[in-house]
């Protein structure tokens, strides 16, 4: 059997260890290759590889097999080298970009797949798809395809692609487009909103049981008989326990995130903490009280406690005559993204959260926390850890419809990729469905329509070449429709 570094293994029973201390070290099985990104020699012996193959052999090009995509600097080729650095295969991988800006919007391809004499390179092509797919992921990727000759659609099956259709016919051979099943957003809702379906479903035969009908599934709930939106959120232990300041403040953060999606004024938050010790505490309380005197909403309370394993969460009120629901969403309606895309990743949390907030003034926070319940749309949600695409899934779900996104038209930070922009936690962001497209927002915000509310439930991503893919193929929490 050949690993992804090529080294090979039998399935025969091992003969027992020699256990002696005068025997010393045994010897260590070198790899018979390494995957690796290609350095400009490699790159080099790739070329000679893919026009011995193409050119030469199979003759699916005239002269070469070169194209544009091998001058393009966002093109990466990676080799399966030996360990004395020759090159036994290689593949390129292509970023596919915005057609319109050239930014990266999470769409690869690999093609050019080329491997020395079959008879003497076990493994290496197998192991060359799987490095590509673990590598375009790493990078953010929503989609990966690759268009593959019809004798090599079993192998790219037993690797887990899907096949996609038939392709082009290139020099007189068949092929056919597969499509790796990038599991990004499944991964984040399978991880954050999933189960809760099942696991909150004894609070659903309580009259009000998880908010009032129509409320089900919301960033808050409305408190009946009253003006009154209430919110909670707890802070995970071990970003407590890292990284309390910012817990503190996120806490803050995340509740008037809440209310602001249900179009509510916040008039107060109540806190329950806990600390190994006063000084940590000390920490939690410091960036919570600076949070808090940021957005101008008063800790009225809550319980405190010492010599415990670090915990926060927190409470918020506010009040609104006519909150927003989240599922107040009907098909056909257009999906608005409204987010702050300033600032950067948090240290320590690349990829996972988006922090622009701490740098904002008090008024810049505060202004942003009206804009839903100025634009009064038919349905609001934040955006929270299951991240944009899982989050859309939830208002769609609440509203009873699917949802799809419009993939170039998804406004982001320039310093992230759109996969991590997609599932990470994006400090200030709001999704919204309505009737009317969202173009304008007061700074320092930005907004643009990407996407509309479907009949077909689940998330589903389209492309700038009109290919629709499968984010999210049912609803996201199991809760159904608010």
């Amino acid at each position: 059997m050949i690993v992804l570094d090529g080294t090979s293994y039998s399935n025969a029973v091992a003969a027992p260890a020699t256990l002696s201390i005068l025997a010393g070290e045994p010897p260590v099985r070198r790899p018979e290759f390494l995957v690796t990104v290609a350095d400009a020699r490699a790159r080099r012996d790739h070329l000679r590889l893919r026009h011995r193959e193409f050119v030469e052999r199979q003759r699916l090009f005239a002269r070469s097999d070169v194209d544009e995509f091998d001058a393009d600097p966002h093109t990466v080729v990676l080799v399966a080298v030996t360990p004395d650095g020759v090159v036994l295969g290689g593949v390129r991988l292509v970023s596919h970009r915005d057609p319109v800006t050239g930014a990266d919007i999470g769409w690869w391809s690999g093609s050019r797949l080329a491997v020395v004499d079959a008879r003497h390179a076990r493994g290496i092509g197998a192991a060359l798809v799987r490095a590509a797919c673990a590598h375009v992921e790493s990078a953010g990727a929503l989609r990966f395809d690759a268009t593959v000759q019809d004798r090599q659609v079993a192998l790219f099956r037993h690797l887990g692609w899907d096949d996609a259709g038939p392709g082009p016919v290139v020099g007189d051979r068949a092929h056919r487009r597969m499509r790796w099943p990038v599991g990004l957003v499944r991964r984040a809702v399978a991880a954050t909103k999933a189960p809760l379906g099942a696991l909150l479903a004894p609070l659903l035969r309580q009259p009000d049981g998880l908010g009032p009908k129509g409320f089900r599934g919301d960033d808050g709930a409305p408190v009946p008989g009253t003006d009154v939106i209430a919110a909670c959120d707890a802070i995970l232990p071990s970003m407590v326990e890292r990284d309390p300041e910012w817990a503190g403040w996120c806490s803050v953060l995340v509740n008037v995130n809440d209310l602001t999606a249900m179009g509510a004024r916040p008039v107060g938050l109540l806190d329950a903490v806990a600390a190994p010790t006063a000084t940590h505490l000390e920490r939690i309380m410091c960036g919570l009280a600076r949070a808090a005197a940021a957005w101008g909403v008063p800790v009225l309370g809550g319980h405190t406690q010492l010599g415990v394993p670090a915990a926060l969460a927190v409470t918020a009120l506010g009040v609104t005559s006519a909150p927003v629901r989240a599922g107040g969403g009907t098909v056909g309606d257009r999906v608005s993204l409204i987010a702050d895309l300033g600032g950067d990743w948090r240290p320590g949390y690349r990829d996972r959260q988006w922090d622009s907030t701490s740098r904002r003034g008090g008024d810049e926070l505060r202004g942003m926390a009206e804009v839903v319940g100025r634009l009064r749309p038919a349905a609001a949600k934040d955006v929270s850890m299951a991240g944009l695409a899982g989050t859309l899934g939830m208002l769609a779900e609440a509203s009873g419809t699917g949802a799809e996104l419009d993939i170039a038209a998804i406004p982001r930070p320039a310093g992230a990729s759109m996969g991590a922009w997609l599932g990470c936690f994006p400090g200030f962001a709001m999704i919204v469905a309505d009737p009317e497209p969202v173009h304008t927002v007061p700074a320092p915000l930005t907004a643009a329509p990407c996407g509309r509310l479907t009949a077909e439930p689940g998330v589903r991503f389209r492309w700038p070449d009109g290919t629709i893919t499968v984010a999210l193929d049912s609803g996201v929490t199991g809760l159904g429709a608010a």
